[in-house]
């Protein structure tokens, strides 16, 4: 794995194309790491995660799971499920440029992300069905991201899905032809960076804290969240600047 910054974007890329980008016990500890360097780092605006080679993720490394223990196995699971929990806690909007296969714990990582851009030429799979482990911790991710009929025809008959079929069932975002993939992406992170980082940081949070709250719950927290980021000076900011027909200066960005 290495990371080297564009302007406000970290670019994080999984760059062992011979293993397929597994996703081993190290690299997810490698990954969790640097996005907790990440996240406070105000100057980062976006993460994006892409990887070289054919395989944007092959999932686990079943290399270094054979024979081993329950401890081994547990912290495995433990690691990875703290990896996918993590790129939801950093403010930073995570973005996947998925250009090939994304399957097992590689789907979940995609699934996982907040937002995903990939190539015409990707497909994505659970097929940890078809090895005898079913795909549990994806499942958590995925059936969160498609719904419960489509992520169980998936984790049931470990059967690839195409890109089209994937944007078409809410994994991914958008689809474009692989010449198109680098400024379908910058455009994404432009736009995203127009907007005052903070309240992104703000958004994302809610975001995650009330999508598996009940109506109530989830309306009686966001509008706390709203009152709270009305009166930041980035709101204030933005609301002058509308009113004002100017271009806002974010104080927040410095």
């Amino acid at each position: 794995m290495t990371v080297h910054r564009d302007a406000a974007t970290a670019v994080v890329v999984l760059d062992n194309p011979k293993g397929r980008n597994a996703l081993g016990l190290a690299t997810m500890q490698a990954l969790i790491d640097m996005l907790d360097r990440l996240g406070p780092d105000r100057t980062v605006r976006t993460v994006v995660i892409e990887a070289r080679g054919p395989a944007f993720s092959a999932g686990h490394d079943l290399k270094e799971m054979v024979g081993r223990d329950d401890r081994f196995y547990d912290r495995l699971f433990e690691v990875c499920t703290e990896l996918m929990l993590t790129m939801h806690r950093v403010p930073q909007p995570v973005i996947a440029k998925v250009d090939g296969v994304a399957t097992a714990a590689g789907c979940q990582l995609v699934a996982s992300c907040d937002l995903v851009v990939a190539s015409d030429r990707s497909t994505f799979a659970t097929p940890g069905v078809k090895i005898g482990l079913f795909c549990s911790t994806p499942m958590v991710a995925l059936s969160r991201a498609v719904g419960r009929k489509r992520a169980l025809e998936m984790l049931l008959t470990g059967t690839p899905i195409s890109a089209a079929t994937a944007a078409d069932w809410g994994l991914v975002n958008r689809v474009v032809p692989v010449p198109e993939l680098d400024a379908a992406v910058a455009d994404l992170v432009a736009t995203i960076t127009a907007a005052s980082g903070e309240t992104v940081g703000i958004g994302k949070e809610a975001f995650y804290r009330q999508v598996e709250l009940d109506e109530v719950s989830a309306y009686a927290y966001a509008r706390r969240i709203m009152a709270d980021n009305a009166q930041t000076a980035d709101a204030q900011e933005g609301i002058a600047a509308f009113v004002e027909k100017r271009a806002p200066c974010w104080p927040s960005d410095g």
